[in-house]
Protein backbone atom coordinates (compact mmCIF):
# COMPACT_ATOMS: atom_id res chain seq x y z
CA UNK A 1 0.00 0.00 0.00
CA UNK A 2 0.92 3.31 -0.77
CA UNK A 3 0.01 6.62 0.96
CA UNK A 4 1.90 9.12 -0.40
CA UNK A 5 -1.43 11.11 -0.94
CA UNK A 6 -1.69 11.19 2.90
CA UNK A 7 1.71 12.61 3.13
CA UNK A 8 0.14 16.30 2.18
CA UNK A 9 2.41 18.10 4.99
CA UNK A 10 5.19 19.76 3.29
CA UNK A 11 7.45 18.48 6.50
CA UNK A 12 7.72 14.96 5.08
CA UNK A 13 9.33 16.43 1.43
CA UNK A 14 11.62 18.34 3.62
CA UNK A 15 12.76 15.88 5.83
CA UNK A 16 13.07 13.29 2.71
CA UNK A 17 15.25 15.53 1.10
CA UNK A 18 17.23 16.01 4.50
CA UNK A 19 17.50 12.45 4.92
CA UNK A 20 18.46 12.17 1.19
CA UNK A 21 21.50 14.52 1.69
CA UNK A 22 22.76 12.51 4.80
CA UNK A 23 22.69 9.84 2.70
CA UNK A 24 20.41 8.29 5.56
CA UNK A 25 17.03 6.10 4.96
CA UNK A 26 14.45 7.77 6.92
CA UNK A 27 10.75 6.71 7.67
CA UNK A 28 7.98 8.05 9.30
CA UNK A 29 6.54 5.18 12.58
CA UNK A 30 4.27 4.84 15.10
CA UNK A 31 1.26 6.74 16.22
CA UNK A 32 0.71 9.34 12.74
CA UNK A 33 0.70 6.17 10.60
CA UNK A 34 -1.67 4.45 12.75
CA UNK A 35 -3.64 7.73 12.53
CA UNK A 36 -3.72 8.28 9.06
CA UNK A 37 -5.31 5.10 8.52
CA UNK A 38 -8.04 5.59 11.32
CA UNK A 39 -8.36 8.90 9.38
CA UNK A 40 -7.29 10.78 12.91
CA UNK A 41 -6.01 14.33 13.12
CA UNK A 42 -2.14 13.95 14.82
CA UNK A 43 0.12 16.87 15.44
CA UNK A 44 2.77 14.75 16.63
CA UNK A 45 4.87 13.09 14.41
CA UNK A 46 7.82 10.87 14.78
CA UNK A 47 10.45 9.90 12.41
CA UNK A 48 13.10 7.05 12.38
CA UNK A 49 16.13 7.12 10.57
CA UNK A 50 18.75 4.08 9.95
CA UNK A 51 21.77 6.43 11.26
CA UNK A 52 21.47 9.73 13.74
CA UNK A 53 18.16 11.40 14.45
CA UNK A 54 19.99 14.12 16.00
CA UNK A 55 22.11 14.64 12.25
CA UNK A 56 18.78 14.23 10.51
CA UNK A 57 17.16 16.90 13.31
CA UNK A 58 19.94 19.15 12.97
CA UNK A 59 19.66 19.03 8.99
CA UNK A 60 15.80 19.89 9.35
CA UNK A 61 15.91 22.79 11.14
CA UNK A 62 18.39 24.24 8.83
CA UNK A 63 16.00 23.70 6.21
CA UNK A 64 13.18 25.38 7.36
CA UNK A 65 15.52 28.21 9.37
CA UNK A 66 14.12 26.91 12.59
CA UNK A 67 16.54 28.07 15.42
CA UNK A 68 15.28 25.56 18.15
CA UNK A 69 16.27 21.96 18.22
CA UNK A 70 15.60 20.06 21.48
CA UNK A 71 18.42 17.49 21.84
CA UNK A 72 18.95 14.65 24.43
CA UNK A 73 21.90 13.11 23.93
CA UNK A 74 21.75 10.38 25.95
CA UNK A 75 18.63 8.72 24.38
CA UNK A 76 19.73 10.23 20.53
CA UNK A 77 16.24 11.83 20.15
CA UNK A 78 15.71 15.70 19.08
CA UNK A 79 12.54 17.59 18.86
CA UNK A 80 11.65 20.27 16.94
CA UNK A 81 8.37 22.12 17.04
CA UNK A 82 7.14 23.78 14.09
CA UNK A 83 3.60 25.04 12.80
CA UNK A 84 1.46 23.38 15.31
CA UNK A 85 3.55 20.23 15.18
CA UNK A 86 5.51 17.83 17.37
CA UNK A 87 8.45 16.49 15.31
CA UNK A 88 10.37 13.86 17.08
CA UNK A 89 13.57 12.41 15.46
CA UNK A 90 15.49 8.87 16.69
CA UNK A 91 17.73 6.78 15.04
CA UNK A 92 16.76 3.08 14.30
CA UNK A 93 17.35 0.91 17.27
CA UNK A 94 17.12 -2.72 19.24
CA UNK A 95 16.50 -3.21 23.25
CA UNK A 96 17.63 -5.83 25.35
CA UNK A 97 16.00 -5.35 28.92
CA UNK A 98 17.25 -6.06 32.55
CA UNK A 99 14.35 -8.26 34.64
CA UNK A 100 14.07 -5.21 37.34
CA UNK A 101 14.13 -2.11 35.21
CA UNK A 102 11.94 -1.14 32.73
CA UNK A 103 15.08 0.63 30.90
CA UNK A 104 16.29 -1.28 28.04
CA UNK A 105 19.97 -1.15 26.86
CA UNK A 106 19.56 0.24 23.18
CA UNK A 107 21.95 -0.34 20.30
CA UNK A 108 21.95 1.20 17.04
CA UNK A 109 19.75 -1.23 14.57
CA UNK A 110 17.66 -1.65 11.23
CA UNK A 111 14.43 -0.21 11.01
CA UNK A 112 13.03 -4.08 11.72
CA UNK A 113 15.01 -3.88 14.99
CA UNK A 114 12.87 -0.83 15.95
CA UNK A 115 9.50 -2.04 14.44
CA UNK A 116 10.49 -5.18 16.84
CA UNK A 117 10.37 -2.81 19.92
CA UNK A 118 7.42 -0.86 19.56
CA UNK A 119 4.54 -2.14 21.91
CA UNK A 120 1.52 -2.66 19.76
CA UNK A 121 1.05 -4.28 15.78
CA UNK A 122 -1.24 -0.73 15.27
CA UNK A 123 2.03 1.18 16.35
CA UNK A 124 5.16 -0.67 14.55
CA UNK A 125 4.08 1.09 10.63
CA UNK A 126 6.09 2.69 9.19
CA UNK A 127 5.43 4.97 6.28
CA UNK A 128 8.73 5.05 3.79
CA UNK A 129 10.20 8.94 3.18
CA UNK A 130 12.92 7.37 0.50
CA UNK A 131 13.35 8.79 -2.95
CA UNK A 132 12.91 5.07 -3.97
CA UNK A 133 9.54 3.62 -2.80
CA UNK A 134 8.17 7.21 -0.93
CA UNK A 135 5.07 6.82 0.58
CA UNK A 136 4.91 2.97 0.75
CA UNK A 137 3.74 1.31 4.02
CA UNK A 138 5.86 -1.20 5.50
CA UNK A 139 3.38 -3.38 7.94
CA UNK A 140 5.56 -6.17 8.81
CA UNK A 141 3.33 -7.18 11.96
CA UNK A 142 -0.36 -6.87 9.87
CA UNK A 143 -1.09 -3.98 12.04
CA UNK A 144 -3.28 -2.54 9.46
CA UNK A 145 -5.45 -5.78 9.69
CA UNK A 146 -5.69 -5.13 13.64
CA UNK A 147 -7.31 -2.29 12.76
CA UNK A 148 -9.53 -2.99 10.85
CA UNK A 149 -10.30 -5.93 13.25
CA UNK A 150 -10.38 -3.18 16.06
CA UNK A 151 -7.79 -5.34 18.21
CA UNK A 152 -5.03 -5.07 19.85
CA UNK A 153 -1.67 -7.24 19.71
CA UNK A 154 1.73 -7.05 20.50
CA UNK A 155 4.28 -7.66 17.77
CA UNK A 156 6.44 -10.48 19.51
CA UNK A 157 5.25 -12.50 22.15
CA UNK A 158 3.13 -10.81 25.13
CA UNK A 159 4.99 -12.45 27.94
CA UNK A 160 8.25 -10.68 26.33
CA UNK A 161 6.50 -7.53 25.80
CA UNK A 162 4.96 -6.81 29.09
CA UNK A 163 7.73 -8.10 30.84
CA UNK A 164 10.26 -6.19 29.44
CA UNK A 165 8.12 -3.26 29.88
CA UNK A 166 5.11 -3.50 31.98
CA UNK A 167 4.26 0.11 31.23
CA UNK A 168 2.91 -1.42 27.73
CA UNK A 169 0.08 -3.70 30.20
CA UNK A 170 -0.94 0.21 31.06
CA UNK A 171 -0.73 1.60 27.27
CA UNK A 172 -2.78 -1.46 26.30
CA UNK A 173 -5.71 -0.70 27.96
CA UNK A 174 -5.85 2.86 27.75
CA UNK A 175 -5.34 2.39 23.77
CA UNK A 176 -7.87 -0.45 23.80
CA UNK A 177 -10.49 2.18 25.72
CA UNK A 178 -9.43 5.61 23.44
CA UNK A 179 -10.15 3.54 20.65
CA UNK A 180 -12.69 1.25 21.30
CA UNK A 181 -10.45 -1.83 20.18
CA UNK A 182 -10.43 -5.26 22.45
CA UNK A 183 -7.67 -6.74 23.40
CA UNK A 184 -6.18 -10.16 21.29
CA UNK A 185 -6.95 -13.03 23.72
CA UNK A 186 -2.95 -14.14 24.00
CA UNK A 187 -2.36 -10.26 24.11
CA UNK A 188 -4.49 -10.05 27.08
CA UNK A 189 -3.50 -13.28 28.79
CA UNK A 190 -0.03 -11.98 28.25
CA UNK A 191 -1.31 -9.10 30.78
CA UNK A 192 -2.69 -11.43 33.09
CA UNK A 193 0.33 -12.94 33.61
CA UNK A 194 2.35 -10.39 34.57
CA UNK A 195 0.15 -7.91 36.37
CA UNK A 196 3.20 -8.37 39.38
CA UNK A 197 5.47 -6.71 37.19
CA UNK A 198 3.56 -3.21 37.44
CA UNK A 199 5.12 -2.98 40.33
CA UNK A 200 8.77 -1.83 38.41
CA UNK A 201 6.78 0.83 36.99
CA UNK A 202 6.89 4.36 38.68
CA UNK A 203 3.55 5.91 39.95
CA UNK A 204 3.43 8.58 37.84
CA UNK A 205 3.92 6.61 34.72
CA UNK A 206 1.09 4.71 35.83
CA UNK A 207 -1.13 7.85 36.88
CA UNK A 208 -0.43 9.53 33.23
CA UNK A 209 -1.86 6.60 31.53
CA UNK A 210 -4.80 6.04 34.07
CA UNK A 211 -5.38 9.44 33.57
CA UNK A 212 -5.39 9.48 29.37
CA UNK A 213 -7.48 6.26 29.95
CA UNK A 214 -10.28 8.61 32.51
CA UNK A 215 -9.87 11.41 29.91
CA UNK A 216 -11.25 8.95 27.06
CA UNK A 217 -15.12 9.37 25.96
CA UNK A 218 -15.75 6.24 27.85
CA UNK A 219 -13.82 5.57 30.69
CA UNK A 220 -15.73 2.49 32.23
CA UNK A 221 -14.55 0.05 29.37
CA UNK A 222 -10.78 0.91 30.31
CA UNK A 223 -11.84 0.48 34.21
CA UNK A 224 -13.41 -2.66 33.58
CA UNK A 225 -10.03 -4.19 31.71
CA UNK A 226 -7.61 -2.94 34.74
CA UNK A 227 -10.74 -4.85 37.50
CA UNK A 228 -10.99 -8.17 35.45
CA UNK A 229 -7.09 -8.27 34.63
CA UNK A 230 -5.83 -7.76 37.84
CA UNK A 231 -4.08 -4.56 37.06
CA UNK A 232 -6.55 -2.42 39.18
CA UNK A 233 -6.23 -4.32 42.17
CA UNK A 234 -2.26 -3.73 42.08
CA UNK A 235 -2.51 0.19 41.28
CA UNK A 236 -6.03 1.29 43.26
CA UNK A 237 -6.99 -1.20 45.39
CA UNK A 238 -9.57 1.43 47.17
CA UNK A 239 -11.00 1.11 44.19
CA UNK A 240 -11.90 -2.77 43.72
CA UNK A 241 -12.78 -2.64 47.22
CA UNK A 242 -16.21 -0.91 45.76
CA UNK A 243 -17.25 -4.54 43.73
CA UNK A 244 -19.27 -6.39 45.10
CA UNK A 245 -23.05 -7.70 46.34
CA UNK A 246 -24.04 -8.34 49.80
CA UNK A 247 -27.18 -10.01 50.83
CA UNK A 248 -28.88 -10.41 54.52
CA UNK A 249 -32.10 -11.22 55.63
CA UNK A 250 -33.25 -10.79 51.52
CA UNK A 251 -31.84 -7.22 51.49
CA UNK A 252 -29.09 -6.60 49.07
CA UNK A 253 -27.17 -3.06 48.33
CA UNK A 254 -26.07 -1.57 44.79
CA UNK A 255 -22.64 -2.68 43.66
CA UNK A 256 -20.59 0.18 44.26
CA UNK A 257 -17.68 -0.09 41.84
CA UNK A 258 -20.16 -0.75 38.67
CA UNK A 259 -22.23 2.00 39.80
CA UNK A 260 -19.13 4.42 40.10
CA UNK A 261 -18.58 3.28 36.92
CA UNK A 262 -21.58 5.03 35.61
CA UNK A 263 -21.95 7.85 37.74
CA UNK A 264 -18.25 8.92 36.05
CA UNK A 265 -19.56 7.81 32.26
CA UNK A 266 -22.12 10.16 33.25
CA UNK A 267 -20.35 12.82 34.05
CA UNK A 268 -18.23 11.93 30.90
CA UNK A 269 -20.84 13.20 28.85
CA UNK A 270 -21.43 16.29 30.53
CA UNK A 271 -17.59 17.67 31.22
CA UNK A 272 -13.97 16.61 29.86
CA UNK A 273 -12.89 18.04 32.82
CA UNK A 274 -10.44 15.10 34.64
CA UNK A 275 -10.94 16.07 37.97
CA UNK A 276 -14.57 16.27 37.95
CA UNK A 277 -14.47 13.15 36.90
CA UNK A 278 -11.68 11.86 39.55
CA UNK A 279 -14.55 13.24 41.66
CA UNK A 280 -16.75 11.23 40.12
CA UNK A 281 -14.27 8.11 40.75
CA UNK A 282 -14.32 9.08 44.26
CA UNK A 283 -17.65 10.18 45.28
CA UNK A 284 -18.57 6.71 46.97
CA UNK A 285 -15.02 5.67 47.69
CA UNK A 286 -15.16 5.32 51.62
CA UNK A 287 -18.84 3.44 51.23
CA UNK A 288 -16.93 -0.09 51.86
CA UNK A 289 -15.69 1.23 55.57
CA UNK A 290 -18.63 2.61 56.14
CA UNK A 291 -20.96 -0.06 55.29
CA UNK A 292 -23.52 -1.06 57.79
CA UNK A 293 -26.98 -3.70 57.97
CA UNK A 294 -29.80 -2.16 60.35
CA UNK A 295 -32.57 -4.95 60.31
CA UNK A 296 -35.24 -2.32 59.73
CA UNK A 297 -33.58 -0.30 57.14
CA UNK A 298 -31.22 -2.41 55.25
CA UNK A 299 -27.88 -1.38 54.25
CA UNK A 300 -26.75 2.00 55.25
CA UNK A 301 -23.48 4.16 54.37
CA UNK A 302 -23.71 6.74 57.13
CA UNK A 303 -20.70 9.31 56.95
CA UNK A 304 -19.25 8.36 53.57
CA UNK A 305 -19.26 11.08 52.14
CA UNK A 306 -17.12 12.74 54.96
CA UNK A 307 -14.92 9.86 55.09
CA UNK A 308 -14.45 10.01 51.38
CA UNK A 309 -13.35 13.54 51.60
CA UNK A 310 -10.63 12.31 54.13
CA UNK A 311 -9.07 9.40 51.72
CA UNK A 312 -8.76 11.91 49.17
CA UNK A 313 -5.55 13.29 50.05
CA UNK A 314 -3.89 9.57 50.99
CA UNK A 315 -5.63 8.35 47.58
CA UNK A 316 -3.79 11.26 45.63
CA UNK A 317 -0.31 11.01 47.48
CA UNK A 318 0.03 6.92 46.74
CA UNK A 319 -1.35 7.78 43.09
CA UNK A 320 1.45 10.62 42.60
CA UNK A 321 -1.37 13.24 41.53
CA UNK A 322 -1.30 16.92 42.59
CA UNK A 323 -1.72 17.89 46.33
CA UNK A 324 -2.26 20.86 45.15
CA UNK A 325 -5.64 23.07 44.55
CA UNK A 326 -7.30 19.64 41.94
CA UNK A 327 -7.04 17.54 44.88
CA UNK A 328 -8.99 20.22 47.37
CA UNK A 329 -11.37 20.56 44.82
CA UNK A 330 -12.26 16.58 44.00
CA UNK A 331 -12.01 16.72 48.03
CA UNK A 332 -14.69 19.23 48.01
CA UNK A 333 -17.17 17.82 45.63
CA UNK A 334 -16.63 14.64 47.88
CA UNK A 335 -17.42 16.03 51.03
CA UNK A 336 -20.39 17.95 49.25
CA UNK A 337 -22.16 15.59 46.54
CA UNK A 338 -25.28 14.31 48.59
CA UNK A 339 -26.17 18.22 50.10
CA UNK A 340 -28.16 19.31 46.93
CA UNK A 341 -30.80 16.66 47.35
CA UNK A 342 -30.68 17.14 50.89
CA UNK A 343 -32.42 20.66 49.75
CA UNK A 344 -35.38 19.40 47.88
CA UNK A 345 -37.67 19.68 50.61
CA UNK A 346 -40.26 22.37 50.04
CA UNK A 347 -39.91 23.56 53.61
CA UNK A 348 -36.06 23.78 53.22
CA UNK A 349 -34.47 27.37 54.48
CA UNK A 350 -32.66 29.84 52.40
CA UNK A 351 -29.50 29.46 55.20
CA UNK A 352 -28.76 26.27 53.87
CA UNK A 353 -28.95 27.12 50.56
CA UNK A 354 -26.49 30.24 51.45
CA UNK A 355 -24.51 27.69 53.25
CA UNK A 356 -24.31 25.57 49.85
CA UNK A 357 -23.52 28.35 47.61
CA UNK A 358 -20.61 29.18 50.56
CA UNK A 359 -19.33 26.55 50.50
CA UNK A 360 -19.26 24.93 46.77
CA UNK A 361 -18.36 28.37 45.61
CA UNK A 362 -17.16 28.52 41.82
CA UNK A 363 -17.68 24.58 42.13
CA UNK A 364 -20.88 24.47 42.40
CA UNK A 365 -21.88 24.26 39.14
CA UNK A 366 -19.58 20.75 38.88
CA UNK A 367 -20.77 19.87 42.20
CA UNK A 368 -24.46 20.20 40.26
CA UNK A 369 -23.31 18.08 37.51
CA UNK A 370 -21.64 15.17 39.79
CA UNK A 371 -25.39 15.27 41.27
CA UNK A 372 -26.98 14.59 38.40
CA UNK A 373 -24.87 11.93 37.40
CA UNK A 374 -25.67 9.97 40.53
CA UNK A 375 -28.53 9.01 39.32
CA UNK A 376 -28.08 5.72 37.94
CA UNK A 377 -31.30 4.32 38.85
CA UNK A 378 -33.20 2.16 35.58
CA UNK A 379 -36.24 3.57 36.65
CA UNK A 380 -37.46 6.21 34.74
CA UNK A 381 -39.93 7.48 36.22
CA UNK A 382 -37.45 7.79 39.88
CA UNK A 383 -34.49 9.34 37.40
CA UNK A 384 -37.35 11.82 36.05
CA UNK A 385 -37.59 12.68 39.75
CA UNK A 386 -34.61 13.36 40.60
CA UNK A 387 -33.66 15.52 37.83
CA UNK A 388 -36.87 17.71 38.63
CA UNK A 389 -35.75 17.84 42.00
CA UNK A 390 -32.52 18.98 41.39
CA UNK A 391 -33.95 21.14 38.97
CA UNK A 392 -36.05 23.01 42.41
CA UNK A 393 -32.74 23.20 43.98
CA UNK A 394 -31.32 25.10 40.75
CA UNK A 395 -34.27 27.58 41.52
CA UNK A 396 -33.85 28.15 44.74
CA UNK A 397 -30.07 28.85 44.17
CA UNK A 398 -30.32 31.40 41.79
CA UNK A 399 -33.00 33.25 44.12
CA UNK A 400 -30.73 32.86 46.80
CA UNK A 401 -27.28 33.95 45.02
CA UNK A 402 -29.04 37.08 43.51
CA UNK A 403 -30.33 38.26 46.47
CA UNK A 404 -27.53 37.44 48.49
CA UNK A 405 -24.24 36.96 46.22
CA UNK A 406 -22.82 34.08 48.85
CA UNK A 407 -21.18 32.36 46.18
CA UNK A 408 -18.15 34.07 46.08
CA UNK A 409 -18.22 35.54 49.42
CA UNK A 410 -15.82 38.11 50.90
CA UNK A 411 -15.90 39.50 54.28
CA UNK A 412 -17.55 43.07 54.19
CA UNK A 413 -15.18 43.68 56.75
CA UNK A 414 -11.60 42.56 57.05
CA UNK A 415 -9.28 42.04 59.77
CA UNK A 416 -7.29 45.44 59.08
CA UNK A 417 -10.30 47.03 59.87
CA UNK A 418 -11.19 45.26 62.49
CA UNK A 419 -7.75 46.38 63.82
CA UNK A 420 -7.81 50.01 62.48
CA UNK A 421 -11.47 50.67 64.25
CA UNK A 422 -10.40 50.30 67.86
CA UNK A 423 -6.74 50.14 67.92
CA UNK A 424 -5.64 46.48 68.69
CA UNK A 425 -2.81 44.10 67.47
CA UNK A 426 -3.61 40.82 65.60
CA UNK A 427 -5.22 37.92 67.73
CA UNK A 428 -7.82 35.61 68.39
CA UNK A 429 -10.76 38.31 68.80
CA UNK A 430 -10.58 39.83 65.21
CA UNK A 431 -11.05 36.07 63.79
CA UNK A 432 -13.95 35.38 66.47
CA UNK A 433 -15.86 38.91 64.83
CA UNK A 434 -14.94 37.85 61.29
CA UNK A 435 -16.53 34.76 61.97
CA UNK A 436 -19.88 35.68 63.50
CA UNK A 437 -19.97 38.48 60.65
CA UNK A 438 -20.06 35.59 58.05
CA UNK A 439 -22.08 33.42 60.28
CA UNK A 440 -24.41 36.19 60.42
CA UNK A 441 -25.10 36.50 56.36
CA UNK A 442 -24.92 32.89 56.22
CA UNK A 443 -27.81 33.06 58.60
CA UNK A 444 -29.59 35.77 56.78
CA UNK A 445 -29.58 37.93 60.09
CA UNK A 446 -27.90 40.39 58.19
CA UNK A 447 -27.79 41.50 54.71
CA UNK A 448 -24.38 40.85 52.84
CA UNK A 449 -23.50 44.61 52.89
CA UNK A 450 -20.89 46.57 54.52
CA UNK A 451 -23.23 48.70 56.38
CA UNK A 452 -24.64 45.90 58.00
CA UNK A 453 -21.52 43.84 58.51
CA UNK A 454 -19.86 47.22 60.26
CA UNK A 455 -23.09 48.18 62.43
CA UNK A 456 -22.84 44.20 63.92
CA UNK A 457 -19.10 44.56 64.55
CA UNK A 458 -19.54 47.78 66.36
CA UNK A 459 -22.08 45.58 68.55
CA UNK A 460 -19.89 42.51 68.44
CA UNK A 461 -17.05 44.80 69.73
CA UNK A 462 -18.76 46.31 72.41
CA UNK A 463 -19.74 42.65 74.10
CA UNK A 464 -15.98 42.24 74.18
CA UNK A 465 -14.99 45.17 75.91
CA UNK A 466 -13.78 47.07 72.92
CA UNK A 467 -14.04 50.83 72.36
CA UNK A 468 -14.50 52.46 68.54
CA UNK A 469 -11.29 54.68 68.13
CA UNK A 470 -11.84 58.54 67.82
CA UNK A 471 -12.42 59.49 63.68
CA UNK A 472 -12.54 55.91 63.11
CA UNK A 473 -15.86 54.99 61.34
Amino acid sequence: MNLKSNLDNPIFKVVSEAGEELGIDVYVVGGFVRDILLKRPSKDIDFVTVGSGIELAQKVAEKINEKQVSIFKNFGTANIKSKGFDLEFVGARKESYNRNSRKPVVENGTLQDDQNRRDFTINAMAISLNKANYGELIDPFEGQKDLKRKVMRTPLQPEITFSDDPLRMMRAIRFATQLQFDIEPDTYEGIVQNIDRIEIVSMERVSDELNKIILSNKPSYGFKLLFHSGLLKKIFPEMVDLHGVETIDGKSHKDNFYHTLQVLDNVCEKSNYLWLRWAAILHDIAKPPTKRFDPKVGWTFHGHEDKGARMVPGIFKKLKLPLNEKMHYVKKLVRLHLRPIALVKDDITDTAIRRLLFEAGNDIDDLMKLCRADITSKNDIKVQKYLSNFKKVERKMKEVEEKDQVRNFQPPVSGEEIMNAFNIAPGRIIGEIKEAIKEAILEGEIQNNRAEALELMYKLAKTKGLDKVSGNN
